[in-house]
Protein backbone atom coordinates (compact mmCIF):
# COMPACT_ATOMS: atom_id res chain seq x y z
CA UNK A 1 0.00 0.00 0.00
CA UNK A 2 1.24 3.49 -0.82
CA UNK A 3 1.83 5.75 2.13
CA UNK A 4 -0.24 8.94 2.33
CA UNK A 5 1.38 12.08 1.01
CA UNK A 6 1.01 15.61 2.27
CA UNK A 7 -1.26 17.82 0.15
CA UNK A 8 0.89 20.00 -2.10
CA UNK A 9 -0.07 23.43 -3.36
CA UNK A 10 1.96 24.25 -6.47
CA UNK A 11 2.17 27.50 -8.44
CA UNK A 12 2.06 27.06 -12.22
CA UNK A 13 2.78 30.72 -12.99
CA UNK A 14 3.88 33.79 -11.12
CA UNK A 15 2.78 37.31 -10.16
CA UNK A 16 -0.77 38.48 -10.92
CA UNK A 17 -1.82 35.42 -12.89
CA UNK A 18 -0.82 32.84 -10.32
CA UNK A 19 -2.26 29.39 -11.15
CA UNK A 20 -2.60 26.89 -8.33
CA UNK A 21 -3.29 23.18 -8.49
CA UNK A 22 -3.57 20.45 -5.89
CA UNK A 23 -1.87 17.09 -5.55
CA UNK A 24 -3.62 14.43 -3.48
CA UNK A 25 -2.82 11.54 -1.18
CA UNK A 26 -2.33 7.86 -2.02
CA UNK A 27 -0.51 8.68 -5.22
CA UNK A 28 0.44 5.66 -7.35
CA UNK A 29 3.06 5.99 -10.05
CA UNK A 30 1.78 7.85 -13.08
CA UNK A 31 1.69 6.04 -16.39
CA UNK A 32 0.81 6.54 -20.03
CA UNK A 33 -2.98 6.22 -20.50
CA UNK A 34 -4.63 3.56 -22.65
CA UNK A 35 -5.35 4.80 -26.18
CA UNK A 36 -9.09 4.87 -25.48
CA UNK A 37 -8.44 7.39 -22.70
CA UNK A 38 -6.66 9.92 -24.91
CA UNK A 39 -9.35 10.44 -27.56
CA UNK A 40 -10.57 14.02 -27.44
CA UNK A 41 -8.06 15.09 -24.78
CA UNK A 42 -5.85 18.12 -25.49
CA UNK A 43 -2.98 20.06 -23.95
CA UNK A 44 -3.69 23.73 -23.28
CA UNK A 45 -0.75 26.14 -23.27
CA UNK A 46 -1.15 29.81 -22.38
CA UNK A 47 1.05 32.88 -22.59
CA UNK A 48 0.53 35.27 -19.68
CA UNK A 49 1.67 38.48 -21.33
CA UNK A 50 0.93 40.81 -18.43
CA UNK A 51 2.45 38.41 -15.90
CA UNK A 52 5.50 37.69 -18.02
CA UNK A 53 5.06 33.93 -17.83
CA UNK A 54 3.29 30.88 -19.19
CA UNK A 55 1.08 28.08 -17.90
CA UNK A 56 -0.27 24.73 -19.03
CA UNK A 57 -3.31 22.57 -18.43
CA UNK A 58 -5.62 20.08 -20.08
CA UNK A 59 -8.92 20.23 -21.97
CA UNK A 60 -11.61 18.02 -23.51
CA UNK A 61 -12.97 18.35 -27.05
CA UNK A 62 -16.78 18.57 -26.98
CA UNK A 63 -17.52 19.07 -30.69
CA UNK A 64 -15.88 18.00 -33.95
CA UNK A 65 -15.60 21.69 -34.89
CA UNK A 66 -13.24 22.33 -31.99
CA UNK A 67 -15.14 23.39 -28.91
CA UNK A 68 -13.02 22.62 -25.84
CA UNK A 69 -13.99 22.39 -22.16
CA UNK A 70 -11.42 23.26 -19.50
CA UNK A 71 -11.07 24.96 -16.09
CA UNK A 72 -11.36 28.72 -15.96
CA UNK A 73 -8.12 29.00 -13.98
CA UNK A 74 -6.26 27.25 -16.82
CA UNK A 75 -6.92 30.20 -19.13
CA UNK A 76 -7.11 33.04 -16.60
CA UNK A 77 -4.78 35.89 -17.53
CA UNK A 78 -3.97 34.37 -20.93
CA UNK A 79 -3.00 36.73 -23.72
CA UNK A 80 -2.55 33.80 -26.11
CA UNK A 81 -3.92 30.26 -25.98
CA UNK A 82 -2.58 27.31 -27.98
CA UNK A 83 -4.23 23.90 -27.92
CA UNK A 84 -2.36 20.80 -29.03
CA UNK A 85 -3.89 17.41 -29.82
CA UNK A 86 -1.34 14.83 -28.60
CA UNK A 87 -2.68 12.06 -30.84
CA UNK A 88 -2.03 14.03 -34.03
CA UNK A 89 0.50 16.62 -32.87
CA UNK A 90 -1.53 19.40 -34.48
CA UNK A 91 -1.71 22.75 -32.69
CA UNK A 92 -4.52 25.29 -32.92
CA UNK A 93 -4.95 28.84 -31.72
CA UNK A 94 -7.94 29.16 -29.42
CA UNK A 95 -10.37 31.92 -28.49
CA UNK A 96 -12.31 32.11 -25.24
CA UNK A 97 -16.04 31.66 -25.84
CA UNK A 98 -16.92 32.29 -22.21
CA UNK A 99 -16.17 31.32 -18.63
CA UNK A 100 -17.69 30.85 -15.18
CA UNK A 101 -15.35 32.04 -12.41
CA UNK A 102 -17.10 30.60 -9.30
CA UNK A 103 -17.61 27.19 -10.91
CA UNK A 104 -14.13 27.18 -12.55
CA UNK A 105 -15.39 26.29 -16.04
CA UNK A 106 -14.36 27.73 -19.41
CA UNK A 107 -15.13 26.99 -23.06
CA UNK A 108 -12.65 27.58 -25.90
CA UNK A 109 -13.07 27.49 -29.67
CA UNK A 110 -10.20 26.22 -31.82
CA UNK A 111 -9.56 28.29 -34.94
CA UNK A 112 -10.00 26.42 -38.22
CA UNK A 113 -10.80 23.07 -36.59
CA UNK A 114 -13.01 20.43 -38.18
CA UNK A 115 -13.48 16.68 -38.05
CA UNK A 116 -12.00 16.34 -34.56
CA UNK A 117 -12.62 13.32 -32.35
CA UNK A 118 -14.51 14.14 -29.16
CA UNK A 119 -14.54 12.76 -25.63
CA UNK A 120 -17.15 10.20 -24.61
CA UNK A 121 -19.28 11.81 -21.91
CA UNK A 122 -20.83 9.79 -19.11
CA UNK A 123 -23.55 10.51 -16.55
CA UNK A 124 -22.03 11.88 -13.37
CA UNK A 125 -25.31 11.39 -11.50
CA UNK A 126 -24.51 7.66 -11.51
CA UNK A 127 -21.13 8.05 -9.81
CA UNK A 128 -20.97 6.23 -6.48
CA UNK A 129 -18.53 6.23 -3.57
CA UNK A 130 -16.02 3.41 -3.89
CA UNK A 131 -16.12 3.07 -7.67
CA UNK A 132 -12.85 3.04 -9.58
CA UNK A 133 -11.86 6.09 -11.63
CA UNK A 134 -8.99 7.14 -13.88
CA UNK A 135 -7.68 10.70 -14.05
CA UNK A 136 -5.90 11.83 -17.23
CA UNK A 137 -4.01 15.06 -17.75
CA UNK A 138 -1.02 16.99 -19.01
CA UNK A 139 0.95 16.37 -15.82
CA UNK A 140 3.66 18.94 -15.25
CA UNK A 141 2.70 20.74 -18.45
CA UNK A 142 5.13 18.57 -20.41
CA UNK A 143 2.82 18.12 -23.39
CA UNK A 144 2.25 14.38 -22.93
CA UNK A 145 -0.76 12.74 -21.32
CA UNK A 146 -0.46 10.63 -18.18
CA UNK A 147 -3.03 8.76 -16.11
CA UNK A 148 -3.54 7.77 -12.48
CA UNK A 149 -6.11 5.47 -10.94
CA UNK A 150 -8.04 5.71 -7.69
CA UNK A 151 -11.51 5.60 -6.22
CA UNK A 152 -14.34 8.00 -5.48
CA UNK A 153 -14.26 8.88 -1.79
CA UNK A 154 -17.07 11.46 -1.62
CA UNK A 155 -19.90 13.13 -3.55
CA UNK A 156 -21.47 16.61 -3.57
CA UNK A 157 -18.55 18.00 -1.60
CA UNK A 158 -17.86 21.65 -0.83
CA UNK A 159 -14.38 22.95 -0.18
CA UNK A 160 -13.26 26.34 1.08
CA UNK A 161 -10.45 28.13 -0.68
CA UNK A 162 -8.70 31.26 0.54
CA UNK A 163 -6.57 33.91 -1.10
CA UNK A 164 -3.50 35.85 -0.01
CA UNK A 165 -5.63 38.92 0.80
CA UNK A 166 -7.79 37.09 3.34
CA UNK A 167 -10.75 36.54 1.00
CA UNK A 168 -12.52 33.20 0.71
CA UNK A 169 -14.65 31.32 -1.78
CA UNK A 170 -16.42 27.98 -1.87
CA UNK A 171 -16.37 25.39 -4.66
CA UNK A 172 -19.47 23.20 -4.50
CA UNK A 173 -20.95 19.92 -5.76
CA UNK A 174 -17.56 18.28 -6.29
CA UNK A 175 -16.54 14.63 -6.62
CA UNK A 176 -13.80 13.77 -4.13
CA UNK A 177 -11.19 11.24 -5.28
CA UNK A 178 -7.91 9.75 -4.15
CA UNK A 179 -6.27 9.52 -7.60
CA UNK A 180 -3.18 11.66 -7.98
CA UNK A 181 -3.90 15.07 -9.51
CA UNK A 182 -0.82 17.12 -10.39
CA UNK A 183 -0.14 20.61 -11.79
CA UNK A 184 -1.12 20.53 -15.47
CA UNK A 185 -3.97 18.04 -14.95
CA UNK A 186 -6.51 20.82 -14.46
CA UNK A 187 -9.27 20.60 -17.05
CA UNK A 188 -8.57 16.95 -17.81
CA UNK A 189 -11.10 14.12 -17.60
CA UNK A 190 -12.06 11.85 -14.75
CA UNK A 191 -13.12 8.54 -16.35
CA UNK A 192 -15.27 5.75 -14.99
CA UNK A 193 -14.38 2.10 -15.58
CA UNK A 194 -16.21 2.19 -18.94
CA UNK A 195 -13.94 5.03 -20.08
CA UNK A 196 -16.73 7.63 -20.04
CA UNK A 197 -16.00 11.12 -18.67
CA UNK A 198 -17.78 11.65 -15.34
CA UNK A 199 -15.80 14.63 -14.09
CA UNK A 200 -13.30 17.37 -14.89
CA UNK A 201 -10.17 17.60 -12.76
CA UNK A 202 -10.56 20.70 -10.61
CA UNK A 203 -8.16 23.12 -8.98
CA UNK A 204 -8.51 26.44 -7.24
CA UNK A 205 -8.87 29.64 -9.20
CA UNK A 206 -6.02 32.07 -9.69
CA UNK A 207 -4.33 33.16 -6.49
CA UNK A 208 -6.37 30.65 -4.49
CA UNK A 209 -5.05 27.64 -2.62
CA UNK A 210 -6.83 24.63 -1.16
CA UNK A 211 -6.87 24.35 2.58
CA UNK A 212 -4.94 21.12 3.20
CA UNK A 213 -7.35 18.19 3.36
CA UNK A 214 -5.53 15.28 1.69
CA UNK A 215 -8.11 14.92 -1.10
CA UNK A 216 -8.49 15.73 -4.79
CA UNK A 217 -11.66 17.01 -6.45
CA UNK A 218 -13.41 16.98 -9.81
CA UNK A 219 -16.34 18.95 -11.19
CA UNK A 220 -19.14 16.49 -12.15
CA UNK A 221 -19.41 16.18 -15.92
CA UNK A 222 -23.16 16.92 -15.91
CA UNK A 223 -22.55 20.23 -14.14
CA UNK A 224 -19.56 21.22 -16.29
CA UNK A 225 -21.37 20.48 -19.57
CA UNK A 226 -24.51 22.27 -18.39
CA UNK A 227 -22.43 25.41 -17.83
CA UNK A 228 -20.75 24.84 -21.21
CA UNK A 229 -24.16 24.74 -22.90
CA UNK A 230 -25.10 28.04 -21.26
CA UNK A 231 -21.87 29.57 -22.53
CA UNK A 232 -22.50 28.17 -26.03
CA UNK A 233 -25.95 29.76 -26.04
CA UNK A 234 -24.47 33.17 -25.20
CA UNK A 235 -26.51 33.55 -22.00
CA UNK A 236 -24.52 35.69 -19.60
CA UNK A 237 -25.34 35.72 -15.88
CA UNK A 238 -23.85 36.87 -12.60
CA UNK A 239 -21.51 33.86 -12.83
CA UNK A 240 -21.09 33.34 -16.58
CA UNK A 241 -19.13 35.79 -18.72
CA UNK A 242 -19.55 35.63 -22.50
CA UNK A 243 -17.01 36.78 -25.08
CA UNK A 244 -14.10 39.18 -24.78
CA UNK A 245 -13.16 40.54 -21.35
CA UNK A 246 -13.17 44.26 -20.59
CA UNK A 247 -9.85 45.57 -19.29
CA UNK A 248 -9.11 48.54 -17.01
CA UNK A 249 -5.41 47.80 -16.55
CA UNK A 250 -4.76 47.92 -12.81
CA UNK A 251 -3.58 45.50 -10.16
CA UNK A 252 -5.22 46.21 -6.80
CA UNK A 253 -5.50 45.07 -3.23
CA UNK A 254 -7.99 45.98 -0.52
CA UNK A 255 -7.21 49.41 0.93
CA UNK A 256 -7.15 50.00 4.67
CA UNK A 257 -7.06 53.50 6.20
CA UNK A 258 -5.86 51.91 9.43
CA UNK A 259 -2.55 51.05 7.78
CA UNK A 260 -2.16 54.46 6.19
CA UNK A 261 -4.14 54.19 2.93
CA UNK A 262 -5.91 57.44 2.07
CA UNK A 263 -9.40 55.95 1.67
CA UNK A 264 -11.45 52.77 1.79
CA UNK A 265 -11.65 50.99 -1.55
CA UNK A 266 -9.06 49.27 -3.75
CA UNK A 267 -5.43 50.35 -3.46
CA UNK A 268 -3.75 50.45 -6.89
CA UNK A 269 -0.43 48.63 -6.73
CA UNK A 270 0.28 48.63 -10.49
CA UNK A 271 -1.00 50.45 -13.55
CA UNK A 272 -0.34 48.81 -16.92
CA UNK A 273 1.42 51.22 -19.30
CA UNK A 274 -0.88 52.38 -22.11
CA UNK A 275 -3.96 50.89 -20.41
CA UNK A 276 -7.30 52.71 -20.00
CA UNK A 277 -6.38 53.35 -16.35
CA UNK A 278 -3.04 54.90 -17.35
CA UNK A 279 -4.69 57.10 -19.98
CA UNK A 280 -7.27 58.16 -17.40
CA UNK A 281 -4.58 59.34 -15.00
CA UNK A 282 -4.58 56.61 -12.38
CA UNK A 283 -1.26 55.84 -10.66
CA UNK A 284 0.13 53.41 -8.13
CA UNK A 285 -0.87 54.43 -4.63
CA UNK A 286 -4.28 55.77 -5.67
CA UNK A 287 -7.37 54.21 -4.08
CA UNK A 288 -10.29 53.45 -6.40
CA UNK A 289 -13.54 54.19 -4.56
CA UNK A 290 -16.16 53.72 -7.28
CA UNK A 291 -16.63 52.45 -10.83
CA UNK A 292 -19.66 53.24 -13.00
CA UNK A 293 -21.43 54.68 -9.97
CA UNK A 294 -20.91 51.60 -7.81
CA UNK A 295 -18.89 51.84 -4.60
CA UNK A 296 -15.77 49.65 -4.63
CA UNK A 297 -15.29 47.70 -1.41
CA UNK A 298 -13.01 44.84 -2.46
CA UNK A 299 -10.84 43.63 -5.38
CA UNK A 300 -13.53 41.05 -6.21
CA UNK A 301 -16.11 43.82 -6.37
CA UNK A 302 -13.98 45.82 -8.79
CA UNK A 303 -13.47 42.76 -11.00
CA UNK A 304 -17.21 42.11 -10.92
CA UNK A 305 -17.99 45.63 -12.11
CA UNK A 306 -15.51 45.41 -14.99
CA UNK A 307 -16.74 41.95 -16.02
CA UNK A 308 -20.26 43.33 -16.42
CA UNK A 309 -18.93 45.58 -19.18
CA UNK A 310 -17.64 44.97 -22.69
CA UNK A 311 -14.51 46.24 -24.42
CA UNK A 312 -15.30 49.70 -25.75
CA UNK A 313 -17.68 50.61 -22.93
CA UNK A 314 -17.08 53.90 -21.18
CA UNK A 315 -17.12 53.97 -17.37
CA UNK A 316 -16.56 56.68 -14.79
CA UNK A 317 -13.80 55.83 -12.33
CA UNK A 318 -13.45 57.78 -9.08
CA UNK A 319 -10.33 57.56 -6.95
CA UNK A 320 -8.45 59.30 -4.16
CA UNK A 321 -4.81 60.10 -4.88
CA UNK A 322 -1.96 59.88 -2.40
CA UNK A 323 -2.41 63.52 -1.45
CA UNK A 324 -5.99 62.78 -0.42
CA UNK A 325 -7.55 64.59 -3.39
CA UNK A 326 -10.61 63.06 -5.03
CA UNK A 327 -10.22 62.52 -8.79
CA UNK A 328 -12.49 61.18 -11.55
CA UNK A 329 -12.20 60.26 -15.23
CA UNK A 330 -14.27 58.64 -17.95
CA UNK A 331 -12.25 55.74 -19.39
CA UNK A 332 -12.90 53.52 -22.40
CA UNK A 333 -12.35 49.89 -21.45
CA UNK A 334 -10.01 47.87 -23.66
CA UNK A 335 -10.03 44.13 -24.44
CA UNK A 336 -7.93 42.10 -22.03
CA UNK A 337 -7.23 38.58 -20.77
CA UNK A 338 -9.94 36.41 -19.21
CA UNK A 339 -10.38 36.61 -15.47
Amino acid sequence: MNSPRRLLVVCLASVAALLVAAAVVIAPALGAPHASLTTGIVDVETSLGYAGGAAAGTGMILTSSGEVLTNNHVIRGATQILVRIPQTGRTYRAQVVGYDIPDDVAVLQLSGASGLRTVSLGDSSKVRVGQRIIAVGNTGGQGSLTSATGTVTGLDRTITVSDERGGAARLRHLIRVNASLRPGDSGGPLFDSSHHVVGMNAAASAELAFRPSGDGYAIPSNRATSIARQIESGRASTAVHIGATAFLGVVVQAASPSRGDVATGDLVTLVRPGSPAARGGLASGDVIVSVAGHTVRSPAGLVGQILRRKPGDKVRVVWVNQAGSRQAAIVTLASGPPQ
